[in-house]
């Protein structure tokens, strides 16, 4: 068996330095596409045909100059309109980190994008026009940023070369959202005056901008601390596949096959089998085809266990000691991306890592309004990009932790049982299971829970 303890301690150290997942967000015609078109090209990630092609689009629509909002706008709806629809995802480098980036949209209708793009981001570039300031699909944007626990927000305070590069414009939109985003529970916020479209403190610091001390958009990205303290987080494995290989070799064989959502497995290690609450110990852990001793997130691998106990797909190994614990009752705040409404009493199916069951709505408590960040009480229906609490009753009992504590075993998706449309993604909370009792649901189609 090959000892991986020193090899754990190495790739969670590069991890930390070397790579950073992140999303830009603002509202239609505030740059984004612009500025990481800039990013991509200032920073020489840009090969020569990719630029080629930009400049032909350019020409044919126009333009002296090659309009780089293009390398990540690659739809032709979105070329023809000027703006982004679709999630852009790219992959570039520096000398000093690695680069996950998800440009996502900014019409009001594609809120729901962003979801998808900043789900999985470590830091999240909201772009303000300095014409324009903080208007409310900014407060919209920041809202989901903290709702999905992104941990560093920078806010870019574009075109400010056509506001003259004023200092105080910038000032003003700095303060103003800093406090909203503060209000919401944001943790870190960088604010960052920039041109996108002339490059001033995309990747080089500006000469119109002296006033300004701080760092540059790219030199921002490439410092960031990054916490991926993998031996810090709850450990959970989700189980995606029993292998029972049969053969000659090994004719008892079974494993139990999955990516590691968080943590660190160990041989002999004890852990809970969930819903069930079956507890048990890891004989052995295979990775890459060889034994190993440990294992973390994200690996895939198949881990062993001394006793046989029944196991399936959807079921969650945790360690003994720290399980999460298990609720028919979910309580949770969501972000609804479909277009028809969800409404009280509306079946649906409820996916979490790799276990999907039925459920119903029970209650939509309340709607999250914007502009002031009230909450509007008891709306009945939650329609497309609207943000609120929902509390849902499910089949079969789930193995949720909070979404503060993990944002992948944390989350899941609100399913239309009738097409397959991903209706909302849910961030879970406490359940309600504690507070009160609730009803039991029947009907004719075997929804009885």
């Amino acid at each position: 068996m090959t000892n991986t303890t020193d090899q754990f301690a190495e790739f969670a150290d590069v991890s930390a330095t070397t790579l950073l997942r992140f999303a830009t967000a603002g509202s239609v015609d505030d740059g984004k596409s612009t500025l990481v078109g800039r990013l991509l090209h200032d920073s020489k990630s840009v090969l020569t045909d990719q630029l080629e092609a930009v400049e032909a689009a350019s020409i044919k629509r126009g333009q002296e100059a090659p309009d780089l909002a293009l390398l990540t706008d690659g739809l032709r709806a979105e070329r023809e309109q000027g703006i982004t629809i679709d999630v852009a995802y790219r992959y570039f480098a520096t000398a000093r980190r690695r680069f996950i980036l998800a440009d996502t949209p900014g019409h009001v209708q594609y809120t729901r994008n962003m979801v998808t793009g900043a789900s999985t981001a470590e830091l999240a570039v909201v772009l303000v026009d300095a014409r324009n300031g903080v208007v409310e699909q900014t407060r919209r944007h920041a809202a989901v940023a903290a709702l999905l626990r992104v941990p560093h927000v920078v806010l870019a305070v574009n075109k400010m070369d056509l506001v003259d590069y004023q200092e105080p414009v910038f000032a003003a939109i700095a303060e103003e959202f800093t406090t909203y985003a503060s209000e919401l529970g944001v943790p870190e916020i960088t604010a960052i005056p920039i041109s996108a479209l002339a490059g001033d403190n995309v990747v080089e610091p500006s000469a119109n901008m002296d006033w300004y001390g701080g760092p540059t958009v790219l030199e921002h990205l490439e410092t960031v601390p990054v916490s991926h303290d993998l031996t810090a987080c709850h450990a959970r494995f989700p189980v995606q596949y029993v292998i029972r290989p049969q053969t000659a070799e090994h004719p008892d064989y079974r494993g139990y096959a999955g990516q590691i959502a968080a943590g660190a497995f160990r041989v002999g290690e004890q852990i809970t089998v969930l819903p069930s609450g079956k507890t048990t110990t890891i004989s052995g852990i295979d990775a890459l085809g060889e034994s190993v001793d440990i294992a973390w997130a994200p690996q895939s691998v198949t881990i062993r266990l001394t006793d046989d106990i029944d196991i399936s797909r959807g079921d969650l190994l945790a360690p003994v000691g720290d399980a999460p614990a298990t609720s028919q009752d979910v309580e949770a705040t969501v972000c609804h991306v479909a277009d028809q409404p969800l409404a009280v009493g509306q079946r649906v199916l409820l996916k979490h890592t790799t276990r999907t069951v039925k459920a119903i709505v029970k209650e939509i408590p309340s709607r999250l309004t914007l502009d002031d960040l009230s909450q509007h009480p008891n709306p009945g229906q939650l329609v497309a990009n609207d943000i609120g609490r929902v509390v849902v009753r499910t089949a079969e009992p789930l193995a949720l932790d909070a979404y503060a504590d993990s944002r992948r075993t944390g989350s899941f998706l609100l399913i239309d049982p009738a097409d397959g449309t991903t209706l909302a993604a849910g961030m879970a909370g406490e359940s309600f299971a504690t507070a009160k009792a609730v009803a039991v649901v029947e009907d004719e189609e075997g929804w009885d829970f």
